[in-house]
């Protein structure tokens, strides 16, 4: 059996070697819902107001669908670039409510639409096709969800106009939970462990309460499920890396794939063990918000890695850009990176990443001893979020600084700041230590960034040398800006 030390590894040779991978990609909330809507719409949770992933919390619901759903790029790319369009695979958690239009929804921008009804799964779902339902069952051969997801798109390139440009977005759950692996990969990476790096199994001392009250070290059982867990996402990640060969090769017979950009990215980190947290996203640290980006396409030099600071707010506006569309003409608050790509120019040094957090109105009875408002508590009773695990954080790359600045919605409106190039792992919280004045900049530039809206979302960083700090518009109060992001859609 040859060793994989990677289940990606062709995907990696086919698109990040054949093109350029971003080191400093992040997404604008480490959730499911609030993040597929900040890769749709190109706007940050704020704007587009799913703040997680319940109907409640808009993701997929009906406000979503009248005010967010057809201005997201794909539907500008089929009103105003004539594209032809296919979805295939996982789109919004709550994607087949009933109170939500039922599968028989299917959003303005698709001309083909193969989605996955709610959450992932791998064997017994419902596809929409087209609007029809198609239920699935457990035969391998005719059922596993990330291999009809490649048959499909494969049948696309068979069967699209060639009078027409046409763009793509295949949407794999895995590898999300239930980690259900395809048979011939259910051995693989049988003796992989989560990776052991500093911040495994220890004590966040100086963090956010949520943080602290994981119980450290871990159980046995705990870091036993954690390792298990870690096996199982790369399994189920191996049949994705037949997915991806499978479509780049369909467009190299088609002759096609010299003149397709293809771009490879996730819509959330994820944690196994690290600060003595088994498993989850929804934190704030660089393992939850940090994904995979690489893009390859015309004028893309091959072998390239850059650090530039890219948003999946950003993914929308680059698409467009691709296709011609001007993005200033859109309320989309990321930029593209397109310039970036074909001739590395300057770029911006700061995103936002906002979350709002979760917890339970009643006590969890499977841990009596927490009492409400905290949420995930599995292993273990230890808890993943809670109402208050609310904060928003300005993430710096600039060639002065690499840095997290976080402010947390509560009664002690906590602040985390890491420097993240002496401190990769983000063991110290230096927002005791560290210039005032630096705190105050932050501060200030953190809650313009949280009311920002389309081009005020661009404009230059701390770090930036553009950047004008006029103390005289600092805000009246340290008041907490989320308020708008609990503000209902009308």
């Amino acid at each position: 059996m040859n060793m994989i030390s990677n289940p990606l590894s062709k995907t990696k040779k086919l698109i990040g070697d054949a093109g350029i991978s971003f080191s400093n990609a992040f997404v604008a909330s480490p959730l499911c819902c609030p993040s597929r809507a900040s890769i749709l719409t190109g706007k940050y949770p704020h704007n587009h107001h799913v703040i997680n992933n319940t109907l409640e919390g808009n993701c997929s619901s009906k406000a979503w669908q009248k005010s967010e759903e057809a201005n997201t790029f794909p539907a500008l790319l089929k009103a105003n670039a004539g594209y032809q369009t296919f979805f295939a695979g996982k789109y919004l958690n709550q994607y087949g409510h009933s109170e939500a239009g039922g599968v028989e929804h299917v959003p303005p921008g698709w001309n083909f639409w193969v989605a996955l009804e709610k959450n992932s799964k791998y064997y017994n779902y419902t596809l929409s096709v087209n609007g029809k339902p198609q239920k699935h069952g457990a035969d391998y051969s005719k059922d596993y969800l990330t291999d009809v997801l490649a048959n499909m798109s494969l049948d696309f390139l068979q069967y699209k106009s060639n009078y027409q440009p046409f763009f793509m977005m295949v949407s794999t759950p895995a590898p999300h939970s239930p980690w259900t692996a395809a048979p011939q990969y259910q051995d693989s990476f049988n003796s992989t462990k989560a990776p052991r790096d500093p911040n495994f199994n220890i004590h966040g001392k100086d963090k956010h309460w949520l943080i602290r009250q994981a119980k450290t070290p871990m159980t046995n059982s705990s870091v036993q499920f954690l390792d298990d867990a870690f096996r199982k996402r790369w399994r189920t990640l191996l049949s994705v890396d037949d997915l991806v060969e499978k479509i780049v090769n369909r467009l190299k017979v088609r002759g096609e794939l010299d003149n397709t950009y293809i771009f490879f990215t996730s819509d959330n980190g994820y944690h196994t063990g690290q600060f003595s947290l088994p498993l989850d996203k929804r934190q704030l640290y660089e393992f939850d918000i940090r994904v995979p980006l690489m893009v390859r396409g015309p004028n893309i030099k091959p072998n390239q890695t850059s650090q530039m600071l890219v948003a999946n707010v950003d993914l929308g506006p680059t698409i467009l850009d691709i296709a011609g569309l001007d993005v200033n003409k859109t309320q989309m608050d990321g930029m593209s990176f397109l310039p970036v790509m074909v001739n590395s120019s300057s770029w911006r040094t700061d995103i936002l990443v906002e979350y709002e957090g979760e917890g339970s109105n009643v006590s969890d009875p499977a841990c009596p001893l927490l009492g409400p408002g905290v949420s995930e508590c599995f292993p273990d009773c230890v808890c993943e979020d809670s109402y208050n695990n609310t904060y928003a954080c300005v993430r710096t790359v600039a060639p002065s600084a690499n840095l997290q600045y976080c402010e947390f919605d509560d009664n002690e409106v906590f602040v985390e700041v890491y420097n993240v190039t002496a401190d990769p792992f983000q063991l110290t919280n230096i927002a005791k230590t560290i210039d005032q004045e630096v705190l105050e900049k932050m501060n200030h530039r953190l809650m313009m960034l949280q009311s920002c809206a389309g081009q005020s979302c661009r404009t230059p960083g701390v770090y930036d040398p553009r950047y004008k700090f006029d103390p005289r518009q600092m805000f009246t109060s340290h008041s907490w800006r989320l308020g708008r992001l609990r503000q209902k859609m009308k």
